[in-house]
């Protein structure tokens, strides 16, 4: 899949949502969104719904 998202996340470190572009990977079946935060860099998942 080279599918992108653009969308928000909740950072854990930031203790906030955050827009940030990631790519879509699939997980047990599960569309998952994975990228990065753009202010403190931490790894970020948002989970999408079933493929």
């Amino acid at each position: 899949m080279a599918d992108t998202y653009k969308g928000d996340a909740y950072c854990v470190k930031c203790k906030e949502k955050r827009d940030f572009e990631g790519e879509v990977v699939e997980t047990n079946g599960r569309r998952m969104a994975k990228g990065t935060c753009p202010v403190c860099g931490t790894k970020l998942n948002r989970i999408l719904g079933k493929a």
